[in-house]
C-alpha cells in the first residue's frame, strides 16, 4: 500500500468523509478573482495575514510540495428545531476551527500527527483558498450558493487543509457546478442580496459575516468596522451566529434535509435553555454553558453576541421583549445600548417611546444617541 492510501485510510478510520491530493503550486487564478473585486473584498485582501501570499504556498514556504484536503460531513446526526434559524448547522456541530481539546479538533491534531510520525512536516499556519483546494483535491465540487459540496452530504460540509513537504499520488480536480442549470433557488432566497450572481457573494452584505466580523473594531480595515446597516438589520431575521438560507434551499442539500438522522443529545440539552433573549442579558452561566460551546469561533468581545440577539429581538417584533429591551438600554457598553434602541423602535408603541426617551435623556454616547433618536421616529 502506498503512503497516499495509507494517509486517506487514517482520514476515513477517524471520522474524515473523504481525502484527496493536490499539488502546492499555487491558487493563481483565486488571486486574480479577489483583486478583480477588489472593492467587495479589499478588507480581506489587505488583512496582515496576507491571505493573496498564502494562496501561493510555496512562494513562501518552499519546502511545501503537496496539500491533503479533507471534507468532515457535519450533518450525521439532526438539528433541534429551536436552533434551527438562529444558529447556523455548522458552529452546532461544533467543528468549524474547533479546540484541540474538543472531539473535532483533536481529529485534525490527530490526523497532523498521523503524518509527521510518517517523517511528513507538515506546514499549519499557511492558510489556502480551502472550497479552492478541495475542488483541485477532487473532493469537493462547487455549488451556485459557493459552497463546496460532497456527494452524499451536500454543503454541510467542514475542509481541512494540511500542508505538506512531499509529493503524494495527486487526485483529478473537479472543477464542476453541478446545480441544475437554471436553478437560483439560492440566489433568490438571500435575504440581503449578499449572493448577487451564481458563486459571486458580497461579504459585506452576508448575514454570517456581519455577525461576527466586528469583533473587534480595527482588525478588519477597507472600511469594515463595528456598524450593521439598518437596512442589513432588518433582513437577517432571528439569526444570531450564522446563517444557512442559501443552503436549506438548495435542491442538492433535499436529500440530507429529509433524511430522519438520530438526534444530537448536547445539543438537544443546549437547545432546551437556549432563548434569545437570554443572549441580550448574557449571563456567565448562559455563556458558559450554552454560547461558548457552540459559538467559540470568531466573536471575542460579548457586547456583539447581546448586539445580535437585540437585532433578532427587534425582528421578532414582539412586545413581550421590551422590559428586557428596556434593561439593555441602561447598559454600560454604548454599542449594547444603541442596538437595543433599534430593536425597540422596531417594535414600537407608547410604552417603547417613554423607553426610548427616558433613554435619550441620559444619553452620552453618540452611536447610542443617533439610534435612540432614529427609533424614536419610527416607534
Amino acid at each position: 500500500m502506498s503512503l497516499s492510501e495509507d494517509i486517506k485510510d487514517y482520514a476515513l478510520d477517524i471520522g474524515y468523509s473523504k481525502a484527496g491530493f493536490t499539488t502546492a503550486d499555487g491558487f493563481t487564478d483565486y488571486v486574480q478573482a479577489l483583486k478583480s473585486r477588489y472593492d467587495e473584498y479589499s478588507f480581506y485582501i489587505t488583512r496582515p495575514t496576507a491571505p493573496l501570499k498564502a494562496a501561493i504556498p510555496r512562494d513562501i514556504s518552499p519546502s511545501v510540495k503537496s496539500i491533503l484536503v479533507l471534507a468532515y460531513d457535519y450533518s450525521k446526526e439532526s438539528f433541534p428545531e429551536q436552533l434551527i434559524g438562529k444558529i447556523g448547522r455548522a458552529y452546532q456541530a461544533r467543528c468549524y476551527r474547533p479546540a484541540p481539546n474538543r472531539i473535532h479538533g483533536a481529529r485534525y491534531q490527530l490526523m497532523r500527527e498521523f503524518l509527521m510520525k510518517n517523517g511528513i512536516n507538515v506546514d499549519s499556519e499557511l492558510k489556502v483558498p480551502e472550497r479552492l483546494a478541495a475542488s483541485k483535491a477532487g473532493v469537493a465540487t462547487y455549488g451556485k450558493n459557493s459552497f463546496a459540496f460532497l456527494d452524499g452530504a451536500g454543503s454541510f460540509i467542514i475542509i481541512d487543509t494540511l500542508l505538506v513537504d512531499v509529493e503524494l499520488q495527486y487526485d483529478e480536480p473537479t472543477y464542476e457546478v453541478r446545480c441544475p442549470p437554471k436553478c437560483t433557488a439560492c440566489i433568490k432566497a438571500c435575504p440581503t442580496s449578499a449572493l448577487h450572481e451564481p458563486m459571486k457573494v458580497d461579504p459585506r452584505r452576508c448575514i454570517a459575516f456581519n455577525h461576527w466580523v466586528t469583533q473587534t473594531d480595527n482588525y478588519y480595515p477597507g472600511g469594515v468596522g463595528g456598524y450593521i446597516k439598518p437596512e442589513i438589520r432588518e433582513k437577517m431575521g432571528i439569526w444570531i451566529h450564522g446563517c444557512d438560507i442559501c443552503q436549506e434551499v438548495c435542491p442538492r442539500n433535499k436529500a440530507r434535509l429529509k433524511t430522519k438522522l438520530p438526534p444530537d443529545q448536547f445539543l438537544i440539552k443546549i437547545a432546551q435553555e437556549f432563548e434569545v433573549v437570554k443572549l441580550l442579558h448574557l449571563s456567565e452561566e448562559f455563556y458558559a454553558k450554552v454560547v461558548q460551546p457552540l459559538m467559540y469561533n470568531y466573536i471575542r468581545h460579548r457586547k456583539y453576541f447581546r448586539r445580535n440577539a437585540a437585532i433578532a429581538l427587534g425582528n421578532m417584533g414582539d412586545t413581550t421583549f421590551v422590559p428586557d429591551l428596556d434593561v439593555a438600554m441602561q447598559d454600560s457598553e454604548g454599542l449594547v445600548r444603541g442596538y437595543a434602541a433599534w430593536a425597540l423602535g422596531k417594535i414600537g408603541g407608547k410604552k417603547v417611546r417613554k423607553v426610548l426617551e427616558t433613554g435619550l435623556s441620559r444619553e452620552t454616547d453618540e452611536f447610542a444617541k443617533n439610534e435612540i433618536q432614529s427609533a424614536l421616529q419610527s416607534a
